[in-house]
């Protein structure tokens, strides 16, 4: 669903008979940060996990209640890899899910190596979805 072309709580509902989802991964921040959680099912999470549009600013907690008694967080990288035995248990795991088809890594945008500038300007004007790469 592309924030910038339709209402994703609403298509959200659609999807879902009107129940919402368990988990949001929201990476875009300030634009998105409602919808996100308008996207819940009830005591859903939502995990910010960037800022692309923005930091989410006056944000009141009890909201979080409105919206079905929700969950928040925002993850830092350095609190799961600091231990280097944890860190090797958990690329493990997540590498045995995409092994095993559970996640699936999707390439959205294919660049040429020469074309790095341009692949650059599209992702500062936010023209790309997904992953992007270089081919070389």
């Amino acid at each position: 669903i592309n924030y910038s072309h339709e209402d994703v709580a609403r298509r959200v509902r659609e999807l879902t008979d009107g129940v919402g989802v368990n988990v949001v991964f929201d990476s875009v921040g300030k634009d998105t940060f409602m919808s996100s959680l308008d996207s819940l099912k009830r005591r859903g999470l939502l995990v910010c996990v960037g800022f692309a549009s923005g930091p989410v600013t006056g944000f009141d907690p009890a909201i979080l209640a409105r919206k079905g008694s929700a969950f928040l967080t925002r993850p830092g990288l350095a609190d799961y890899i600091a231990d280097p035995a944890e860190k090797a248990e958990l690329v493990g795991e997540l590498f045995g899910h995409v092994a095993a088809g559970r996640i699936r890594i999707g390439i959205n945008q294919r660049y040429a190596l020469e074309d790095a500038v341009q692949a650059h300007r599209d992702l500062e004007s936010r023209k790309t979805t997904g992953s992007s790469i270089f081919v070389i």
